[in-house]
């Protein structure tokens, strides 16, 4: 592994090491330290958020404009500020502004990731690092979440001021890194850079479109899990953390073991099976309905496993698609807008969730049609797209 993989791994580390101390708490730090109103957190939580959507296609331009690397540094920067905003909040019109910090932030972090790990890893298939990029970032965003509540459980109000401090210091710690410990040429903007868009492109509108369907079961998982068990089940308080530490731990060891196992599938292929299982995780989830109470902790941690393995199949290939499949002179572009599909998901998943207040079974049926809705999607597009992005050396 190259100095410049081994430093980027360090700074994602650190980097989700804090989104882990402070993410989780926001609301909870909203409320309980600024002092507003549930209702009106959310609200403001959320116009954040929402503002957040006009940043992918800026961020896409930039990547293409000055390279990856300076991009990501300038979003844990705005990170920083909006973590620092947080902690001067004393009313909503400060919070509104702290979340819209931070939300720009993530999502032009997120708009340029793809694209710095590509180049990060230089003229190989990039299944492998993407792999590993998820596995250091799922152990330490689990890392620093456990580091949150030991700090709470010590420092009760206190402990929150601490937390995002802390994680203010880990933007800047990671952009350090990346500026001083990795060395990417600037890209060259070429005369044809112009005449390629994004929206012309459908089967790369079409990828987004079902990624997307898979980016819904992510956050629904991450959302829907904790009302379905306490609200609807009333299950024990801890099974909701129970089932993202388990979540976590498998993410975070056995990425690479999960592309090993799969090699011989291609990249459109293993997206089909990780689809499916989402969708099989649904049917299984919604099936806890009809388990004894005595049961229902040992089916739902069961569940997660299927869980589990769709995302370990569906992750670092969905990255190494959309990465091959762009065009290199508009690959900024490209990928900035490929995260629609996750963050579109971000906005859906809490309006899913409330259909649990009509049926029980409701968002579980929804959200596994739309992975449903994938399988077939996919197959229909692998014969669209680049057969060397689909079939790496097989093409």
């Amino acid at each position: 592994m190259t100095r410049d993989r081994v430093a980027l791994l360090c700074a994602l580390g650190i980097d989700n090491f804090g989104s882990g101390l402070f993410l989780p708490l926001t609301l909870v730090y909203v409320t309980q330290v600024v002092g507003l109103p549930l209702a009106m957190a959310g609200t403001a939580v959320t116009l954040g958020a929402v503002g957040g959507l006009l940043v992918p296609p800026l961020a896409g331009r930039l990547v293409d404009r000055v390279g990856p690397r300076a991009v990501v540094v300038g979003a844990q920067l705005l990170q920083a500020a909006g973590a620092g905003a947080y902690l001067l909040a004393g009313g909503a019109g400060a919070v509104v502004a702290a979340a819209v910090l931070l939300s720009a932030g993530q999502q032009l972090f997120y708009s340029s990731l793809l694209v710095l790990i590509a180049d990060v890893a230089g003229d190989i298939p990039k299944d492998r690092p993407f792999a590993e990029v998820g596995m250091v970032r799922a152990a330490s965003f689990g890392l620093g979440g456990l580091t949150a509540g030991a700090l709470l459980t010590w420092l009760d109000s206190t402990g929150y001021r601490i937390v995002l401090a802390v994680d203010a210091l880990t933007f800047f710690v990671a952009a350090a890194i990346l500026v001083f410990f990795i060395r990417l040429a600037r890209p060259h903007r070429q005369a044809s850079q112009r005449s390629v868009r994004v929206l012309r492109d459908r089967p790369y509108l079409a990828l987004i479109l079902f990624s997307g369907l898979f980016g819904l079961s992510l956050d629904f998982f991450l959302i829907g899990t904790p009302v379905f068990v306490l609200d609807r089940l009333h299950g024990p308080a801890w099974l909701p953390g129970a089932l993202l530490a388990l979540l976590t731990v498998l993410t975070s060891l056995c990425s690479t073991v999960a592309l090993r196992l799969t090699a011989r599938l291609t990249r459109i292929a293993a997206m089909r099976v990780g689809s499916a299982l989402f969708s099989a995780w649904c049917l299984v989830s919604l099936g806890v309905l009809l388990v004894p109470d005595g049961w229902r902790v040992g089916y739902l941690l069961v569940s997660t496993l299927v869980f589990a393995a769709g995302d370990l199949v569906f992750g670092p290939r969905s990255g190494a698609l959309a990465e091959a499949a762009a065009p290199p002179v508009a690959r900024g572009r490209y990928l900035a807008a490929y995260q629609y599909a996750f963050t579109v998901a971000q906005v859906i998943a809490p309006a899913v969730v409330t259909l649990f207040a009509v049926a029980d079974w409701l968002p579980w049926v929804l959200v596994g049609a739309c992975a449903a809705l994938a399988v077939p999607g996919l197959g229909m597009l692998g014969s669209r797209l680049p057969a060397s992005a689909v079939a790496p050396g097989q093409s």
